[in-house]
């Protein structure tokens, strides 16, 4: 068996008026993520880890900013996209560790919610989707609410 590993990352602004969605979830919240999409920036840093995985581009190349096809775009459609694209390779998901950088809200109780989303989507079980959060202590840019940050990493096994 072929094993390959894949790490993303994204970084969205928080701004009022927008809608949260964090892992193919509405999050309550007075502020929300800008972007071209719906700037879910957990199922973007997925995205990004799955293409890592097999070098093929990033979501950017796949997906971009400059195609209104995508604009205001569900990102679990963008998912689902990257999964046909990774199943067409003839791989499949072994398991998904990520981690949140935000201030707020607390997501704990979203988790589960989450994690049956992204599985369902992925051909997974939910315990095979690890979701982890943290602050920054008030430092920086997600200390000041003024962005979010999620890192994900990936394993895919060849069939």
């Amino acid at each position: 068996m072929s094993f390959r590993i894949g790490f993303g990352i994204d970084f969205h602004q928080l701004v009022e008026g927008r809608d949260l969605w964090i892992g193919g979830v509405k999050i309550p919240h007075h502020k929300g993520a800008k972007g071209h999409s719906d700037a879910d920036v957990l199922l973007h840093a997925i995205c990004d880890g799955l293409l890592g995985a097999l070098a093929l581009g990033d979501i950017g190349v796949h997906f971009p900013d400059t195609d209104d096809t995508y604009k205001n775009i569900d990102s679990k459609i963008l998912l689902e996209k990257t999964f046909q694209m990774i199943e067409e390779k003839g791989y499949s998901i072994v398991n998904i560790d990520s981690s949140l950088c935000l201030e707020s809200p607390k997501i704990k109780t979203f988790v589960p919610a989450m994690q049956q989303t992204i599985a369902s989507i992925l051909k997974v079980l939910p315990e095979d989707i690890s979701i982890k959060a943290t602050t920054t202590e008030k430092m920086g840019f997600v200390g000041r609410e003024e962005g979010l940050v999620a890192y994900a990493t990936v394993l895919l096994q060849k069939a």
